[in-house]
């Protein structure tokens, strides 16, 4: 209990000082809230643009979702594919890599013109959030225990038994950290293609009212769109993180709890 307390405590005290740091830097030194607002400042216009606010964020968190999702299922799908035929691997792996390694910022506006503006915010939020996914659950079905391996070839196994009964349960450590890797990408990239759209004149999601916000220069509701992206991906985190923990806490060492 005294461990859990202090994980809880500590970060409180670091989140207040800095808050109490930044209001006493703006009060002392006068800065307008054009250049820096002050946190009062940003809570007061969190709630009195929470209509506003709150809708594009849900615009916002219904792409990552819909992002993330295709990135699981597609990158879950694609790992079983590539453990099963060397040959699926060897073709398609280095694209995979290549997707993974071009800058979405540089793709964004690309996809812009091609697709309509939805659906090229949905695949920016898929390809960043895809390759963690593939790449976790790749490694962890090849990293199965020879030995295990082998006791099943030694009992007749099916390719789809050991699959399903030895390879995805050991696999499911990494895979699960693929995709507490992939929530947090998958807002990223709908971030990232939300403010490429913005800066074409379309958009309605929360990055898009940070867009806004700047170039109106109403900096307090930018902290304020700001507080609510960071809000919903912590939250985001640790509901995959929480995923996690139920998934392998009676079983694997990663899930168990220690002390501080």
């Amino acid at each position: 209990m005294k461990a859990r307390a202090l994980r809880i405590a500590l970060p409180l005290l670091v989140l207040a000082f800095v808050l109490l740091a930044w209001d006493l830097a703006v009060r002392a030194f006068a800065i307008p809230p054009y250049v820096l607002p002050g946190p009062g400042l940003v809570l007061a216009t969190l709630i009195a643009d929470a209509g506003l606010l709150g809708q594009s964020l849900w615009v916002t968190l219904a792409i990552t979702f819909e992002g993330f999702l295709l990135a699981a299922v597609g990158g879950i799908a694609l790992a079983v594919a590539f453990n099963q035929w060397r040959a699926v691997e060897y073709s398609l792996y280095p694209y995979a890599v290549i997707l993974q390694v071009t800058p979405v910022v540089a793709v964004a506006p690309l996809l812009l013109i091609y697709l309509p503006q939805p659906l090229a915010v949905l695949a920016c939020a898929w390809i960043v959030a895809f390759f963690p996914v593939l790449a976790n659950t790749t490694l962890g079905l090849n990293s199965v225990d020879h030995n295990l391996l082998a006791l099943f070839d030694l009992y007749k196994a099916s390719r789809w038994q050991v699959l399903w009964n030895l390879k995805l349960p050991a696999a499911l450590p990494q895979m699960l950290a693929g995709l507490r890797i992939a929530g947090g990408l998958s807002l990223i990239g709908a971030v990232v293609a939300e403010i490429a759209a913005g800066s074409a004149g379309a958009g309605s999601g929360l990055a898009y009212r940070i867009a806004e916000s700047g170039y109106r220069l109403n900096i307090p509701r930018m902290f304020a769109a700001l507080l609510l992206l960071s809000l919903a991906g912590v939250a985001i985190f640790f509901a995959l993180s929480l995923l996690s923990h139920l998934a392998l806490r009676r079983w694997h060492e990663s899930a168990l709890r220690r002390e501080l």
